[in-house]
């Protein structure tokens, strides 16, 4: 078997169908999410694929390179998303493959390579298991699912209905408001938030993947989810709330709402994207009736240096996140894609 790095269109032809047909893929591992990251952050990419002797593809790996004075340079599959990883037949391609993304690490000398794996079984690198993926699964009709939600979180959906909210879910034409709650979300959390053209990009380039939902008030937009579907799953990566509005719970009606399209469009898993076990985003999503999924993130570190923690919990960060809070949400927005497209 050899290693390629992909080129020609003939190969992303076949990384494609390899993807589409391999049970472990993710939507983030079609070569369109390349595109994706490469037009709008500019960033250099390495898709690795081996093939055997046939010509088949049997493995492949993407990776994007980050790199930037103030946080170091490093590999990472994939970036600003939940999943990546390798994909492989058997253990001799997972060999080639690691071995090939450590060779490029070396060469652009990386501090380190991280892999978002979901289960892949040992590789020999360090693991962080820190994050889980909340899931639920999902019955036929939203009106079962319905019914098991505690009584509590079904009179804070209510309470929401009863203030006059509206939902409405659609694609592109929504991208305007959702930015506007998203990026006021971002920075009243303390973190910096993606640029437009980014979410413009997704939608643009997964027009039947991609949706937006919204809750409003009036003309005002108050809660905005965005939805990204792949086989019999729909995840909710990206979802903010305006917290002036949190009495009103226009949140909760984001989340049944969101859960109630997914179950008429026939998905049979919700992922609510991943959480710290034990956090407040952890225990929001758990009483949805969501059970945590382990993540294994591995690991390849240069001269053994420790794992990073390119995270807001990292207490070196607790200070620029309290400023970053406190700052103009005009500059807030013009300033934030700049810094967050070289974190992970």
């Amino acid at each position: 078997m050899k290693i390629a790095n992909l080129q020609a269109e003939k190969d992303f032809i076949q990384w494609d169908r390899y993807v589409l047909d391999h049970p472990m893929a993710t939507g983030y591992h079609l070569t369109a999410w390349r595109r994706v990251i490469e037009d709008t952050f500019g960033h250099r990419t390495s898709y690795l694929m081996v093939k055997d002797e046939q010509g088949d593809v049997r493995g492949v790996l993407p990776l994007v390179l980050l790199s930037s004075r103030l946080f170091g340079k490093f590999f990472i599959s994939l970036p600003f998303v939940n999943y990546g990883g390798i994909l492989a037949d058997g253990e001799e391609a997972k060999r080639l493959l690691l071995e090939a993304a450590v060779l490029e690490a070396k060469e652009a000398r990386a501090s380190h390579i991280e892999l978002r794996h979901q289960d892949i079984g040992e590789i020999g690198w360090p693991c962080s298991p820190r994050k889980v993926s909340m899931r639920l699964e999902l019955p036929g009709q939203f009106e079962v699912l319905w019914r098991e939600f505690p009584s509590k979180l079904r009179s804070q959906v209510r309470r929401a209905q009863k203030e006059g909210m509206t939902v409405r879910i659609g694609g592109i034409e929504y991208l305007e408001d959702f930015y506007t709650v998203f990026s006021r979300g971002m920075r009243d959390l303390g973190t910096p938030v993606y640029g437009k053209d980014f979410f413009e990009a997704i939608l643009q380039t997964f027009p039947k993947e991609s949706r937006i939902c919204l809750v409003s008030s009036k003309s005002v937009t108050l809660a905005a989810g965005f939805l990204y579907g792949f086989r019999n799953t729909q995840e909710i990566p990206w979802a903010s709330s305006d917290r002036r509005y949190n009495h009103l719970a226009p949140n909760m009606l984001l989340y049944s709402s969101a859960l109630e399209y997914t179950c008429q469009e026939g998905f049979h898993l919700f992922d609510f994207g991943r959480s710290t076990p034990g956090s407040g985003t952890y225990r929001f999503k758990e009483q949805w009736g969501a059970r945590p999924v382990p993540l294994r993130w591995y690991y390849w570190l240069r001269d053994g240096n420790e794992l990073p923690q390119l995270n807001p919990q990292n207490s070196k960060y607790s200070l620029a996140i309290k400023i970053w809070q406190k700052l103009p949400l005009a500059l807030t927005t013009h300033l934030g894609p700049h810094i967050v497209k070289y974190l992970p």
